[in-house]
């Protein structure tokens, strides 16, 4: 089996839903948590806060850099993720397209490097 990484994209413009249907969504994603693990796909995944929270940490001459928020530039930035497995791309991405539902967002998927 390969991982593959299911990763949940948005944007800072993008207008919240009501508070009832993030309730759904959370539900919803819930729901397919539970799906992946009875199929034996789950690996690890989570929801991330937003960008405006991360911390960047850079070497430069030796020296450890913080800098606050994300590292790139980007008018879409990165919301939660799975990280699943599963027989081949085809699978991975029919995994996906019921992600996409349950979040009601995008999401890429991309397998991992062979280690």
């Amino acid at each position: 089996m390969t991982q593959y990484m299911m990763s949940v994209y948005g944007t800072d413009d993008e207008v919240l839903p009501e508070p009832d249907v993030i309730a759904q969504m959370y539900q919803d994603v819930d729901a397919y948590n539970e799906t992946l693990k009875a199929q034996g796909a789950w690996v690890f995944g989570g929801g991330l806060h937003p960008a405006d929270t991360a911390t960047v940490v850079k070497i430069e001459d030796g020296d450890v850099l913080l800098t606050d928020g994300p590292f790139v530039e980007a008018k879409e930035k990165l919301g939660g993720f799975w990280i699943i497995e599963a027989a081949d791309l085809d699978a991975a991405v029919a995994l996906a397209s019921k992600a996409s539902v349950a979040c009601r967002a995008p999401v890429e998927v991309r397998p991992f490097q062979d280690s």
